[in-house]
């Protein structure tokens, strides 16, 4: 499949050309999670595979869990197990777990105790026939043409287009390790709003469930899921610590 085949291109970033800048370093990680989670939209996910592939997409969605005081969080009261325990480890390390038995969610921590942020969809920008190929090999049913914008708007579906796994990344510092980082993107500048709504498919206190930690950038086709009625818009230029 080549990228003319689909477009996944927001009015925000309709140039052809991604200037790739510097790694994201510690500084930008040492960051509170609904700050992080902000800051992350826009920046660009960099995944090298065994064979020296380099996968890029640009982050579209996000969703913070605060930790201890967080009853969606799997850190909740401040629990430490040794699934979670990436969450209580230095901001900017990768958390990935499996669910539902058979698919992987990619986390980041962030400053606080067992707070971290989580992925939950990407706009695919490098070698998109490597992602097609890994993630057809996952697909229930007939292996028809996958839609670009289809590839990473999911968690779970990041995770397989990047071979994102427990076993090669969890527990790996973003800020070091060779295998996968974040880098800065000058086009995340041109992002003008974003929308915050409750987080998808979370089963706790109501207080919980209906608070505003889910982000994403407006308008762009990868998105996983368009909140129409619970929801703000925020303009990027407001975020605080924006990095």
């Amino acid at each position: 499949m080549s990228e003319s085949d689909d477009q996944c291109t927001s009015e925000y970033f309709n140039s052809s050309v991604v200037r790739y800048r510097k790694r994201l370093d510690a500084q930008f990680y040492e960051t509170p999670c609904e700050e992080m989670a902000m800051s992350l939209l826009g920046k660009i996910l960099v995944r090298r595979l065994d064979d020296n592939t380099i996968l890029r997409g640009r982050i579209v969605e996000t969703e913070s869990y605060l930790g201890h005081d967080d009853a969606a969080s799997q850190s909740f009261k401040g629990k430490i197990t040794p699934r979670n325990e990436p969450m209580f480890m230095k901001p900017g390390t990768a958390y990935v777990y499996f669910t539902y038995g058979m698919y992987h969610c990619f986390n980041i921590s962030s400053k606080g105790d067992g707070a971290a942020v989580l992925l939950r969809a990407i706009e695919p920008l490098d070698n998109l026939d490597t992602m097609t190929s890994l993630r057809k090999q996952y697909r229930k049913g007939p292996k028809s043409q996958m839609k670009i914008k289809d590839l990473c708007n999911g968690p779970a579906k990041l995770c397989i287009s990047f071979a994102i796994d427990i076993k090669s990344c969890n527990k790996q510092d973003l800020t070091s390790w060779d295998g996968m980082w974040v880098e800065e993107d000058e086009n995340s500048k041109l992002i003008d709003t974003i929308v915050c709504s409750p987080r998808i498919g979370i089963k706790c206190e109501k207080k919980w469930q209906d608070k505003f930690l889910r982000y994403y950038i407006r308008d762009n086709p990868c998105v996983s899921k368009i909140e129409k009625i619970k929801m703000n818009e925020l303009k990027y230029s407001q975020i605080k610590n924006l990095k």
